[in-house]
């Protein structure tokens, strides 16, 4: 087995610079910004070799079409160098044949083309995750008796200085004479700022679904002529998020070690005129986009694919590169309330969010639905992380 395993090495590490054209060269250690990056054997890393390298390939593929099609990155990591390597790795992942490999071979392409490195963060080590999920609910096209809450599209006014795939950050403004002001916040939205402009792409019953549809950035509206509408983010009002949790566990409403998605749903549910002053405490607003998915395909991550449930991160874009692959090792509440089931995956960073900040954080993608409701919100959890980073590079 050795040597079958050495063999393969060999023959995918040969196969850089007959993909690229020209001769390779190495790259030097990645440098991320607030974190130590310690080199580490793959042998080293707990659950490696039973981890389902082929589903990890299978996504990391899928980010290969988005980093062919988007224009070079500007940032402490998105680098030319690494761009060089994640396009070289994606061109010996395509050499591999149509067919997605078996999981030996899917790990011997991880372990030729990348070189691992432990994630040590300056502050609050190993690393910290939460999940998320894309909420279904159900809607209507028009506003109705039942469907009473508008779904807003991203008004024409909205002046931003960053991207909307920059995430929730960035000012945000709009004109009012000859001035430039602040938009208007989820107070002034809720109470008709933006009312009678047209901008409505759906209606849904409850605000409190509104809310976790825009914490979530995406969502399927399940509409009463039977089709269902895919939404995707599209922007923000510029108020940083506040995470309406943290306020229930400051004013002692909700004991920390129980604080989760659900728990906050019921507190909202239980007193509405509570709930709408808490929720009117994040003052941050996001505006949504109907996106052409089918009903298999997950929710759009603002790398430009659709997110796989399990496989997906989402991540601190100012830190890492979108198609990077990052070991996930941590307990995390799966089953139940209790931390007991490990979680030793390879993830491929796809995603970003405003609250997603750090060298050692991210967003575990759980899929659509209450079950990954259910999930998502109870992962508040330490974990470590191992950067794969690419090894090789064309020559200039």
């Amino acid at each position: 087995m050795r040597c079958v395993r050495a063999a393969l090495l060999v023959l995918l590490v040969a196969a850089v610079p007959a993909a690229a054209g020209d001769p390779v060269r190495a790259l030097p250690a990645p440098q991320i910004a607030g974190a130590m990056l310690e080199p580490v054997a793959y042998d080293a890393i707990p659950g490696w070799r039973a981890d389902d390298a082929r589903a990890a390939f299978t996504v990391f593929l899928n980010s290969c079409g988005a980093l062919e099609q988007r224009p070079a990155e500007t940032g402490p990591v998105s680098t030319p160098q690494l761009r060089a390597g994640l396009e070289a790795a994606c061109r010996n992942a395509r050499a591999l044949g149509p067919v997605v490999p078996d999981v030996t071979v899917a790990r011997l392409f991880f372990e030729a083309n990348f070189r691992p490195f432990r994630i040590v963060p300056e502050r609050n080590p190993p690393g910290f995750l939460t999940g998320y999920y894309e909420p279904e609910v159900e809607g209507s096209a028009t506003r109705t008796a039942e469907f009473g809450v508008p779904v807003y599209a991203r008004p024409d006014d909205l002046i931003a200085s960053r991207p909307a795939s920059d995430g929730n950050r960035g000012a945000v403004m709009r004109r009012e004479g000859d001035a430039l002001v602040p938009y208007h916040d989820r107070a002034g939205i809720e109470d008709g700022a933006l009312a009678g402009r047209g901008l409505e792409v759906a209606w849904i019953a409850h605000p409190v679904d509104l809310f976790f549809m825009q914490i979530q950035g995406s969502a399927r509206i399940r509409l009463t002529d039977g089709r269902v509408l895919r939404l995707n983010y599209d922007g923000h009002n510029g108020y940083p998020y506040t995470p309406v949790g943290r306020i229930l566990i400051e004013r002692g409403l909700v004991p920390r070690e129980e604080m989760s998605m659900a728990r906050i749903r019921q507190f909202i549910e239980a007193d509405p005129q509570a709930g709408r002053d808490l929720m009117r405490q994040n003052r941050s607003f996001v505006f949504f986009k109907a996106v052409p998915l089918s009903g298999d395909e997950g929710a759009l991550g603002a790398e430009g694919v659709p997110l796989t449930a399990g496989r997906s991160i989402a991540v601190d874009r100012h830190l890492h590169t979108y198609g990077s692959p990052i070991f996930i090792d941590a307990r995390l509440p799966l089953g139940g309330p209790a931390p007991q089931d490990a979680f030793r995956r390879l993830m491929i960073a796809q995603d970003t969010g405003s609250a997603i900040v750090g060298p050692a954080r991210a967003d575990l993608f759980f899929g659509a639905g209450d079950a990954a409701a259910m999930v998502a919100g109870r992962i508040r959890h330490p974990g470590a992380f191992v950067l794969l980073a690419p090894r090789f590079a064309p020559a200039p």
